[in-house]
């Protein structure tokens, strides 16, 4: 059996014989991978690099004649150039990269989520302390309290006096103190200046 020299094996490959060029793949792609891992620094920029080194000799098979015996020379050389052409975009990316603008960052939304949890947690507590208050408190608290409805307005709408309204979000609040404590009852009351 005698074995083809890389200058047959090329020759046969300009003619279109993929068996010839996977001949000379099997031949040199571990030289020319750890070649261009010792030139990238890392095994899957080589892997890459191996790559586009045989791709570009199949593509250039027709335009290149092997001066040498061995075509591992020649593609030591498009490995090299492979690996300088991928260094340069890399840099022209990262100088891209440095000169778009800075998003600024995004807020961080766990603290607005854990304070909706605390006021629901502490609403449904009033809710709970208001729905003890009889019927006509509920509704003088709802009104002026929570709504900000005019003692005078809330008297009209629930048809008695304004000094009713008064005497019932008065009361509605000296209960939920009692109910619910001072830490808690800001919730369910706010100082009104009408």
């Amino acid at each position: 059996m005698t074995t083809e020299t890389d200058r047959e094996l090329w020759a046969r490959a300009t003619s279109g014989d993929t068996d010839a060029f996977g001949r000379l793949f099997d031949r040199h792609a571990r030289a020319v991978y750890n070649h261009c891992f010792r030139l990238a620094g890392r095994w899957t920029a080589a892997e890459d690099l191996t790559q586009a080194t045989f791709l570009l000799a199949w593509r250039k098979r027709t335009r290149v004649k092997l001066v040498r015996d061995s075509a591992l020379p020649w593609l030591l050389a498009v490995a090299t150039n492979a690996a300088r052409a991928e260094r340069r975009t890399t840099a022209r990316r990262l100088r891209l990269a440095a000169k778009a603008p800075v998003a600024p960052p995004s807020p961080d939304h766990a603290d607005d989520v854990a304070g909706r949890v605390d006021d629901e947690r502490r609403m449904a507590e009033v809710l709970a302390a208001v729905r003890e208050l009889p019927r006509g408190q509920q509704e003088a608290l709802a009104l002026c309290v929570w709504s900000g409805v005019s003692y005078a307005e809330a008297a009209a709408v629930l048809g008695i006096a304004e000094v009713s309204v008064r005497a019932r979000v008065s009361k509605a609040r000296t209960r939920l103190r009692g109910l619910l404590g001072t830490q808690v009852v800001a919730l369910a009351t706010t100082e009104e200046t009408r």
